[in-house]
């Protein structure tokens, strides 16, 4: 994320109206700074001369009240600026989350509490003191460079060419610090997904008798590791920035000392630019020293931003009705990844068609379904349906024909018939009865309370639930594309049978596809053909009836 990211700009009107207040108040504070100097360089003089400077020291007091002031509006409107565009982007967050959640695939419970919470927090370093002092950096060096110009050329000939020396080394350090943090807000994410991950099998862990902390202190370490080494970054680059400021203010410093000796500068400029120069690096030395409390909020930011940008990607085309779906060459990579998730050659899938995608774990059957749902992007190749590209689709008009069952179904809190209803929220008792009886859960009284991830539910009842939750879609919600990962999983004989009749069914009416992934014999038996996601992939057409063996 760039210290000025132009989607944190789009998305929070906080942020746009805190950087216009302060660069009212950088450009105040950059004429503070140097009426300062030019007021301490006349105390002093009139000092040395033996004067009484009493309506200059009074000029000079009421410059550092003033000084005072502006650094107390400076916090005062960035904390409440932080606060703001916390507050914004965890509402638009959970509101993203939840809509991901009912519609497909959603991130992570533990990546989501670690971004609204550790992560977000960090905003306050970025928001409150970065913000503030990029402005300072690019108005208080510019305002001091053009006094000591008008002043003493040569002190500003030393400034101007020692500047770009310390924000080159800035630059480099904050490269450094930028790898080092973002690391470590890796590591503290995989802590996060650890932890939760551990809590949620702690009883099984402790049924067998296995050691479920060991992971979890590797996880932490590695973190630890991760926090030290990014400390030890900040300390050494701090002393980088320091040492080359300090070198540059005492060539300064040293150039007006002897001119002063000489007597080619009165001493009245020469105190002038000795207390003026260093105020030219002092914002660059502070902005490296925020750059590291600020690192953490920015992943964060860039994570949360492109979580959202991700939800709010729309298009403007629109299938109507049943249409055949084609497949071209696609290549799926995810992001942070380099070897690819899924490389399908070609597919077409047409309505009335029943299809069963097989193949072994990882080779990309799950990728599949996303792409189709436009959740995965293509990296390369393309996904149409009725010719038009899934990327350009209308994302909600497109997902409400899609019946989708995922690999790990989430369940809300509520009765079993308000999780069957989100498949279509004005759907009739009697509908939710006949969806239930189709997925094989007429046994499951719609009034049964379910927790928060299916509580009180066995695996094979949230599948059944989840499975009559998409059969509603189609039956009710005008749904055509079936897209089920693993329906049938969890399921007795009897019950896949069921949800294996009605998926037969529902290909038979001539105007719905449906594509699953399975990995039990009985489901790839009912579909009308099978598709091996494999490298090399391997479309497996049925055996005419006229050619089966007996």
């Amino acid at each position: 994320m760039r210290p000025l990211d132009p989607r944190l700009l789009r998305r929070s009107r906080p942020v746009r109206r805190f950087l216009v207040a302060t660069v009212l108040l950088g450009l105040v504070a950059a004429v503070a700074v140097v009426a300062q100097a030019w007021l301490l360089s006349a105390t002093v003089v009139a000092l040395v001369d033996g004067a009484t400077p009493t309506s200059v020291a009074a000029a000079l007091a009421g410059v550092l009240v003033a000084r005072g002031v502006l650094a107390w509006a400076q916090a005062t409107t960035g904390t409440r600026a932080a606060a703001a565009v916390k507050a914004g982007l965890r509402h638009d967050l959970v509101e993203a989350v939840l809509d991901q959640r009912r519609t497909g695939p959603a991130p992570s419970s533990a990546r989501v509490a670690t971004l609204l919470d550790t992560g977000l927090d960090a905003l306050d370093g970025y928001v409150a003191r970065f913000l503030p002092q990029v402005v300072l950096t690019a108005l208080v060096p510019g305002a001091v460079v053009l006094t000591l110009l008008a002043v003493d050329p040569l002190s500003a000939l030393i400034v101007v060419l020692t500047l770009p020396l310390v924000v080159t080394f800035l630059v480099l350090v904050g490269m450094v610090t930028r790898d080092r943090l973002d690391g470590r807000w890796t590591e503290l994410q995989r802590l996060g997904r650890h932890f939760s991950d551990v809590l949620a099998g702690l009883t099984v862990l402790t049924g067998f008798g296995r050691d479920s902390g060991r992971g979890l202190r590797e996880v932490g370490e590695r973190h630890r590791r991760a926090t030290m080494t990014s400390l030890r970054t900040a300390f050494l680059s701090s002393f980088v920035l320091e040492l080359f400021s300090t070198l540059s203010v005492a060539l300064v410093a040293v150039a007006a000392g002897l001119r002063l000796v000489t007597g080619d500068l009165d001493l009245a400029t020469g105190l002038l630019v000795i207390v003026l120069a260093p105020e030219a690096y002092l914002p660059l030395r502070r902005l490296g020293t925020l750059f590291h409390d600020s690192t953490q909020g920015l992943a964060a930011a860039d994570e949360a931003l492109t979580l959202l940008d991700g939800e709010q990607r729309t298009g403007h085309l629109l299938v109507d009705g049943p249409a055949p779906v084609d497949v071209h060459d696609l290549v799926v990579v995810h992001p942070g990844r380099e070897r690819p998730a899924l490389e399908l050659p070609d597919l077409t899938l047409r309505p009335g068609e029943f299809v069963a995608v097989t193949g072994p774990s990882g080779a990309g059957k799950s990728t599949l379904l996303a792409a189709l749902l436009g959740f995965a992007l293509p990296t390369s190749g393309s996904v149409r349906v009725g010719g038009l590209p899934v990327v350009e689709l209308d994302p909600d008009a497109w997902r409400r024909q899609v019946a989708w069952v995922p690999q790990d179904p989430h369940l809300l809190a509520g009765t079993v018939s308000d999780n069957v209803r989100l498949g279509h929220p004005a759907a009739s008792d009697q509908a939710v009865l006949a969806a239930l009886a189709d997925a094989g859960a007429a046994d499951l009284a719609p009034g049964r309370e379910v927790g928060e991830q299916g509580q009180a539910l066995s695996a094979g009842e949230r599948r059944r639930v989840a499975v009559a939750r998409a059969l509603l879609r189609v039956r009710d919600g005008g749904a055509w594309l079936v897209l089920m990962d693993e329906p049938t999983a969890g399921l007795d004989a009897d019950r896949e049978s069921t949800v294996l009749g009605t998926l037969c069914r529902l290909q038979e009416s001539g105007d719905v596809t449906v594509l699953v992934v399975a990995h039990r014999a009985e489901t790839v038996a009912a579909a009308s053909r099978e598709l091996r996601v494999d490298r090399p992939v391997e479309v497996v057409e049925p055996v005419p009836a006229t050619e089966a063996t007996p």
